[in-house]
């Protein structure tokens, strides 16, 4: 009927997916650039309208040409996003915020992994790039000096997220992980532990991550404690990385009291194997993280971590890049925060 209707207003019999902009504008009567301005996601447009337009779009099946607006306009509609990894469940969480908020906005996110390869960073950069995108989300703070060099160049709006810095390329959306390592470390000495070790994933490869181990040694040392072991391993962070090791690091020595691990994921592990083993958590020994992940809290005994706020990082991020396309002014630097979770691993 829907289709029906439209034809006898365009005075053309229509198959599906053929429609025009044209076509689009006549159905709704409405002008071409109102249309465009509701494709666009643009809010001087009032609902009624909007809805007409949208109800003329899904019945003559049209589906606008982005690349050819992008010729005409010299403008994308695509938001450039680079991330280390899709195996640690924290980077689809930012990915979640960053979509959640180009959604309305009629932009969509165009998604490279690096896999904490800095080489591989900077090809990825580079390729996206010459695509002109509308902006640039970049995970971390640290990155392949190319990437600067293209990043400080490029025209379009950049967010440096997960990882405060006072230097950014553009801006940053992040938390600061050196406090949150000394966080956890101050609420462990406040328990009374002094003899630490740490596990978890090569201190080199995930730099946020080392970032939050110096904060963490550096206040355990100035609180009256030790750091007496230590494993990182050169795999990607996992619950199978945790559990696997936890047994070596804990072969390191007998007098570690607490461990404090590189994220939930390896924790997690961890505590998997001193369950299965049947070495008391935390009576035997205290379990500490980093994440705030559902996994962790879910286990048998619920994780003392640190939840960093992922999926509103993402969308504080493309927030920030919207903004400066619509010439708002826009912070060069966003704390989001961070939580410290008091679990009874510890």
């Amino acid at each position: 009927m829907a289709r029906r209707q439209a034809e006898a207003r365009t005075g053309k019999r229509l198959s599906s997916g053929t429609g025009t902009l044209s076509e689009v504008a006549k159905t709704a009567s409405v002008s071409e650039m109102t249309v465009s301005r509701v494709l666009r996601g643009k809010t001087n447009v009032s609902q009624k309208t909007r809805t007409r337009v949208l109800d003329a779009v899904k019945t003559l099946g049209y589906v606008p040409n982005r690349l050819a607006g992008a010729l005409a306009s010299a403008k994308s509609m695509q938001l450039a996003v680079v991330i280390p990894s899709l195996r640690n469940i924290v980077f689809p969480e930012l990915l979640a915020g960053v979509t959640d908020a180009l959604d309305s906005a009629g932009y969509q996110a165009v998604i490279g992994v690096s896999e904490y390869d800095l080489e591989r960073e900077a090809k990825l950069v580079t390729a996206m790039i010459s695509w002109r995108p509308a902006g640039i989300v970049i995970t971390n703070a640290y990155h392949h000096p190319d990437v600067v060099s293209l990043l400080t160049a490029t025209p379009a709006p950049v967010v440096e997220v997960m990882e405060l810095t006072r230097n950014p390329i553009d801006m940053c959306v992040g938390l600061n992980h050196r406090k949150a390592g000394a966080v956890t470390a101050t609420r462990l000495l406040d328990k009374g532990y002094r003899r630490f070790a740490y596990l978890g994933c090569d201190l080199e490869t995930d730099l946020a991550a080392s970032k939050r181990f110096k904060g963490f040694v550096e206040t355990v040392r100035q609180g009256g404690g030790a750091m007496i072991a230590k494993l990182t391993v050169d795999e990607a962070s996992s619950v199978g990385l945790g559990r696997k090791h936890m047994a070596d690091l804990l072969a390191q020595s007998s007098q570690i009291e607490a461990v404090y691990t590189s994220n939930d994921a390896v924790a997690s592990g961890a505590l998997m194997y001193c369950l299965a083993k049947g070495i008391a958590v935390p009576q035997s020994v205290a379990i500490a993280s980093f994440s705030g992940l559902e996994l962790g809290q879910s286990m048998p005994l619920p994780l003392t971590t640190v939840r960093s706020p992922r999926y509103r990082m993402g969308r504080l991020s493309a927030k920030r890049i919207l903004d400066r396309l619509n010439g708002k002014k826009t912070p060069r630097v966003t704390d989001a925060g961070f939580e410290f979770v008091e679990g009874a691993t510890t």
